[in-house]
């Protein structure tokens, strides 16, 4: 994998980076595996707010399901970060009995060279 710039070619750089390592052999250009990765990123991203949303509250999974008229067991799945179900009227649901509005925001994706 190495170009020529001005006449020379410029060789790869070394890295020791395990997370740069893998982007390169997993990610670099295989745009459908950076789709997948940026999707997987945005669910993890969720659970995790609705988990640090709820502890903060000093709440647990079985109290936030009253408040919002569901389970413990909806609430544990939400909290995972290998759901992929997350309806953004569940999330209105969750943000008000916790005191919180819900903000969205469309971020441009860069574009790979």
């Amino acid at each position: 994998m190495q170009s020529r710039v001005w006449g020379m070619t410029k060789k790869p750089r070394i890295t020791s980076d395990a997370v740069e390592i893998i982007h390169r052999r997993y990610f670099e250009g295989k745009p459908e595996r950076l789709k997948i990765l940026e999707e997987a990123r945005a669910d993890d991203e969720i659970a995790r707010k609705i988990l640090d949303l709820r502890t903060r509250a000093g709440l647990t999974q079985s109290q936030l399901g009253k408040l919002i008229g569901t389970t413990a067991s909806v609430i544990c799945r939400l909290e995972d970060a290998d759901y992929e179900g997350h309806s953004l009227a569940m999330l209105r649901r969750i943000a008000a009995a916790l005191h919180q509005r819900i903000e969205i925001r469309f971020i441009p994706i860069p574009r790979s060279a």
